[in-house]
């Protein structure tokens, strides 16, 4: 009996010592501020086509006049960001909120076309953990929500009380502008875009561990999860979109490629059902993650005109 007691024992052991091993192993992979390029490699649909149009927006955006800007968080974390005033005063902005390892340059095609066909302010932020801002994890929206929070409340300081605010960002950035939308947002913020979001990060985190490790959710989504509770401060449960729309009062516009293979698309109708705002809902044919507006431009841009011109004057 002894001896079963001890086999039991070292086999417990060696169980939490593998489940605290791996769980280090994903957090290091999927949450901590490294190179997230290995997780992408697979992912690209782009063609030379949209390879050209990127480096023209992004030389675009090289050629204009931006303001850095710098704020901190509560907790000391410079973040940093990019004003472009518009061409002719206005009173509305967008702020554009970039993706999982990506940085706010990265959204120049959304702005070149807020810049020159609406007319936009815009405001585009390094994410927490990325690009120039400070951390040292990925919060998948949670902590991120806050920092848009302070954003929105720089750029009504900054552009006036009766500044007109949108908010629109694609992959994480869809994810962190809708769980914004939950909290108590000013008045300034009138709208929503949402651009292949998922809806929580630990059923994308599952999803992910079962499509590139074939590994079932529990136990290590879980365990991921505590480490990540205690290195970066939030459950990966707590980072829910899903959530925080349904709390939301704010008009949404869900966007998503019915090709997406790294958030699928099933996501979005269920943000959209959980959705009790004004909302409306569009679906990119053949087009992949993060690719709805090169897979379809002018659809795209109709799109966003159209619901926008319901809600910003």
């Amino acid at each position: 009996m002894k001896k079963i007691i001890r086999i039991l024992i070292v086999l417990i052991i060696i169980i939490t010592i593998s489940l605290a091993a791996g769980s280090i192993y994903f957090y290091n992979i999927a949450i901590k501020r490294t190179d997230k390029s290995a997780i992408f490699q697979d992912l690209s649909t782009e063609n030379d086509a949209s390879i050209m149009e990127d480096a023209k927006s992004q030389e675009w955006l090289e050629a204009q006049k931006i303001k850095e800007i710098e704020i901190f968080t509560v907790n000391g974390l410079k973040l940093k960001g990019y004003y472009l005033e518009a061409d002719k005063s206005s009173d509305k902005t967008v702020i554009l909120v970039h993706g999982y390892s990506g940085q706010a340059k990265e959204m120049a095609v959304y702005a070149k076309y807020y810049y020159e066909q609406l007319g936009y302010n815009i405001f585009m932020p390094d994410a927490r953990g990325h690009g120039e801002s400070d951390g040292n994890y990925i919060g998948f929206g949670w902590p991120e929500r806050k920092d848009i929070l302070q954003w929105i409340d720089y750029l009504i300081r900054l552009t006036g009380k009766e500044t007109q605010i949108v908010l629109h960002g694609v992959s994480m950035g869809g994810a962190t502008v809708l769980m914004t939308s939950g909290e108590e947002v000013p008045p300034n913020v009138k709208a929503v875009i949402s651009d292949c979001a998922y809806t929580s990060a630990d059923v994308q985190f599952a999803y992910q561990l079962k499509e590139l490790y074939n590994l079932p959710k529990f136990p290590l989504v879980y365990t991921t999860s505590l480490v990540a509770k205690i290195r970066a401060g939030y459950f990966l449960g707590e980072a829910s979109a899903l959530e925080q729309v349904k709390k939301s009062e704010l008009p949404t516009l869900f966007i998503h490629g019915d090709n997406d293979n790294f958030v699928p698309s099933k996501m979005v109708y269920e943000l959209y059902d959980a959705c009790n705002a004004p909302k409306e809902l569009l679906i990119v044919e053949n087009a992949g993650h993060t690719e709805a507006y090169k897979a379809n431009a002018a659809a795209y841009e109709a799109k966003i005109s159209q619901f926008l011109s319901q809600y910003v004057e």
